[in-house]
């Protein structure tokens, strides 16, 4: 079975970074984030490719980047310029044969990113 685990969420300060990580059990096509508020939908926030192509949502543009190491199965995320608005549980998600995550095939449990002000 796939797994995807992800290590790196935490609380910090505004204007602060963290960053994320997440292990693959499996080589993966797409590999990324998503994002989910308390009371919101859980939305798109980047991906990255085989080919390291990358899209990030408009909201995190210019403050988050995402890497991968495709030999480990590995991708971060690196966020910068965190604010409040950015609290919330992230997933990591991947696709083995797609190079979209439009419908991730596979899912990380989550971890807990809070962004005080």
């Amino acid at each position: 079975q796939v797994h995807l685990v992800e290590s790196g969420g935490g609380q910090v300060q505004a204007g602060g970074s963290l960053r994320l990580s997440c292990a693959s059990s499996q080589s993966m096509n797409a590999m990324g984030w998503f994002r989910q508020a308390p009371g919101e939908q859980r939305e798109f926030v980047a991906s990255i490719n085989s080919r390291g192509a990358t899209i990030y949502t408009s909201s995190v543009k210019g403050r988050f980047t995402i890497s991968r190491d495709s030999a480990k199965n590995t991708v971060d995320l690196q966020m910068d310029s965190l604010y409040p608005e950015d609290t919330a549980v992230y997933y990591c998600a991947a696709n083995q044969y797609v190079g979209s995550l439009i419908n991730p095939g596979h899912w990380g449990q989550g971890t807990q990113v809070t962004i005080s002000s």
